[in-house]
């Protein structure tokens, strides 16, 4: 890879963002090769075997908890300690509504450009915003995808703000994802021992709601850059609608070492993660961990995937506490220092994508070498 001065590589990222078109712009344009700052170095870590990926990300059916809530509670309890991801079906969230919401997030994209001009911004105080690359001028590499984020709870934008191929069915789907996660919270709050409620209504996890509607063209040069780089969320938990193209990958922290393994797409289902603040607030009894999402060669379709993130408002002041007592083997003394979600994102986002966990930011001294608790 040439050495590029800092001057230069900042020109040519302000003069890719000043086209507002996004990495779709440059599809478009019929780029062959990746511009290098896109270009990512190799990650280190070995890819798992088929054979251990496919049982490694659980299958929860919520449908259960309903008559067995106990065996759900103790399934959730073990994917959120070991391998921080989970899929679940028969969540609630109708099928045609999910086909509707990766349809409209593509028709989006995939308009004129001067269709998505007016949308495209930096502005964080903006209820919907359209870019590519939140921390672009951050990041050691961009990351080959372009992203519309809405701000959807607690203070809805109103129909007008939202473009109009993902207006009403993104208002549907995301009051439907938030009736799940207030579901999710009680079976972790349960899986915590602690009371149903305490996640959803006592430490408000269920307060805020951001879609993060990703959009990541075919790439001339796959083995060249990624999707997105490996990273945790700035959550307490994300709920992820991904299409069929496959690509996304979860670090799996099993011994005798750490590796990536495939988060595969499965018919009905949507894929559930554990975010930094969940970690911070369970006391690291539940495992936050880092994903990535592999580009698509120019032989697919771009790929299409909507996260919507639990979180407190971004100018909330209401704390991000860690519990320290309860049931399940609570640890006597907060391992994290407490926060708020403003602070938390305003770090994360200061920072970027740049393979150093949050997290790290917030840990108590004290806390450092400390090993896990039991849950």
């Amino acid at each position: 890879m040439a050495t590029v001065s800092g001057t230069d590589r900042l020109r040519d990222l302000q003069a890719f963002d000043d086209t507002k078109a996004g990495v779709k712009g440059l599809v478009d344009a019929g780029v062959t090769a990746v511009p290098y700052f896109f270009r990512h170095h190799p990650d280190p870590l070995p890819v798992a075997a088929p054979s251990e990926a496919a049982a490694a990300i659980p299958l929860i059916d919520l449908a259960k908890a309903d008559v067995d809530r106990g065996r759900v509670v103790a399934e959730v309890r073990a994917a959120a300690k070991t391998v921080g991801f989970f899929q679940v079906v028969n969540h609630g969230v109708d099928g045609e509504l999910m086909d509707e919401m990766l349809a409209a997030v593509r028709r989006f994209n995939e308009e004129p450009l001067e269709a998505k001009v007016p949308y495209y911004t930096r502005d964080v105080a903006s209820k919907v915003r359209f870019n590519s690359n939140f921390d672009l001028f951050r990041s050691p590499a961009a990351n080959w995808r372009d992203t519309m984020f809405v701000e959807m709870f607690p203070d809805t934008p109103s129909p007008e703000e939202i473009p109009p191929p993902c207006r009403g069915v993104l208002e549907e789907y995301a009051a439907a994802v938030r009736r799940l996660g207030e579901l999710l919270f009680e079976l972790l709050s349960e899986a915590l021992g602690l009371p149903a409620g305490y996640l959803g209504r006592d430490a408000g996890c269920t307060d805020g709601l951001s879609v993060a509607a990703h959009y990541y063209p075919a790439c001339p040069e796959p083995e060249a850059t990624m999707g997105a780089t490996k990273h945790s969320d700035p959550s307490f938990l994300t709920v992820l609608l991904q299409d069929t193209s496959g690509g996304l990958q979860a670090v799996l922290p099993r011994p005798p070492e750490e590796r990536w393994v495939d988060v595969p797409p499965v018919a009905g289902a949507l894929v559930v993660n554990v975010g930094d603040l969940l970690q911070l607030v369970s006391n690291d009894r539940l495992r936050s961990v880092e994903h990535r999402v592999l580009p698509t060669g120019v032989a697919g379709p771009a790929r299409v995937s909507v996260a919507c993130f639990f979180r407190h408002a971004y100018a909330s002041t209401r704390p991000c506490v860690p519990v320290v007592v309860g049931g399940g083997g609570a640890r006597a003394a907060a391992v994290y220092r407490s926060t708020t979600a403003g602070e938390f994102l305003a770090h994360y986002n200061g920072k970027g994508l740049d393979g150093r966990s949050s997290l790290d930011h917030f840990r108590l001294p004290a806390a450092a070498s400390s090993p896990p608790p039991p849950l």
